[in-house]
């Protein structure tokens, strides 16, 4: 077997070459080993890679070559030493925080988070005695006041879901380092072609390749990046609870990463576009996108990152009616809390993605009864501007 591994390369070449490993049969495409377990030569073989003196395969549960090189390419990207794949963005977050926490630890987290993950540290984590403290993700001062003796771990969305506020990631390491924590940051909206966050500081990436990894909706997953030491920490996680990703998802988000730069320009492109339209219209209360000069840490993410994305979350005015108004008109939209995808994507987010959220924990985070949030595709920019100002005209 050959192993192409061209590290020294650009990022965009690692996106299409990285971990890529082709067998005798000479194929151009990676293959999906869709298997279960793997047959040794002889039982000393076995016992040698079970005892971890011997590479190779064991089980697909922690061990599958397609799963590898997904693995390998993404770390390849991210500038990480080692990545970690599971069954979804929420199975990586639970992994990193099962495997570098324990009993008595403390999380400090952006309030400005999936609505989910708030309630994977208040409801499911807190039982296993891991208390995490909530802070509005540009107040500084907030997060090194929240810090405790016991605190291990600060936990960022930037750009923020759904308001897509950023945070300064340098500023965050240096005082996590200085506490003596890991600064894990989720790189779900920007990707490793618009931010970097190692560059930047961060110890800790995470993704839910659900979303723009894959790019069209297809499969679920997730992903861990980092050190080689602390991913061997969430590695045992995944290789003994199993939160693992299957061999087909790890070949299509394969191919998602190879196209990857392409479709994040082309998203951003079309994101500013509508920002900028969206921000002149009469029923538009408020627009929130970073390549909009209106955005408050417009200048911040012009320096962190390559590109504003392609979330764009606004106020319409009028509330959850004249939200949902608008929601149901659209025809070209597809209505669901999914991201990242080429078909643009529309949602409510204070009934959707953050409805388990309390009355008081959503005002807290900015997420009113007008707020919507799309991701936008791939579709031309007039037909997605023209969809929406039918709506807008209809209410």
């Amino acid at each position: 077997m050959s192993k192409i591994d061209p590290v020294k390369y650009g990022r965009n070449t690692r996106a299409v070459r990285a971990g890529q490993v082709r067998s005798a049969e000479g194929e151009h495409s990676e293959l999906i080993f869709a298997t279960s377990s793997f047959v040794f030569e002889n039982a000393a073989q076995a016992a040698a890679r079970f005892k971890g003196d011997s590479p190779g395969n064991i089980y697909s549960r922690f061990t599958n070559p397609t799963v590898r090189t997904f693995e390998e390419r993404l770390a390849a990207m991210e500038g990480g030493e080692r990545c970690v794949a599971t069954a979804s963005g929420m199975s990586a977050i639970l992994s990193t925080c099962l495997g570098l926490l324990r009993s008595g630890d403390h999380i400090v987290s952006s309030q400005s988070i999936f609505g989910t993950t708030v309630n994977l540290f208040n409801n499911i984590l807190s039982k296993f005695g891991l208390q995490t403290s909530f802070v509005e993700l540009t107040d500084y001062e907030a997060w090194e006041a929240a810090i405790r003796p016991e605190t291990r771990l600060l936990f960022l969305e930037t750009p923020s879901n759904p308001l897509t506020a950023i945070a300064d990631i340098p500023r965050l390491a240096d005082l996590a380092h200085a506490h003596d924590c890991l600064l894990v940051v989720d790189n779900c909206f920007c990707t490793p072609i618009l931010q970097q966050p190692f560059s930047l500081g961060a110890d800790i990436v995470i993704h839910s390749a659900t979303k723009y990894l894959d790019g069209q909706g297809r499969c679920v997953g997730g992903a861990v990046i980092g050190d080689e030491k602390r991913l061997e920490d969430v590695f045992g996680i995944l290789r003994t609870a199993g939160p693992s990703m299957s061999p087909f998802n790890a070949w299509v988000f394969l191919k998602g990463l190879e196209t990857l730069n392409v479709r994040m320009q082309a998203h951003c492109s079309n994101a500013q576009k509508l920002a900028e339209w969206l921000e002149q219209q009469p029923g538009i209360e408020k627009v929130y996108y970073p390549g909009l000069a209106s955005h408050p840490q417009h200048e911040l993410a012009g320096r962190q990152q390559s590109g504003y994305g392609g979330i764009v979350s606004f106020i319409v005015k009028g509330g959850q009616g004249a939200a949902w108004r608008l929601i149901d008109s659209t025809a070209l939209y597809s209505i669901t809390a999914n991201l990242g995808d080429t078909k643009s994507t529309i949602t409510h987010p204070a009934t959707t993605t953050h409805h388990r959220l309390t009355k008081e924990q959503r005002a807290d985070a900015g997420i009113g009864e007008g707020l919507v949030r799309i991701s936008v595709g791939l579709e031309d920019i007039e037909d997605l501007v023209n969809d929406l100002e039918a709506g807008l005209l209809e209410r």
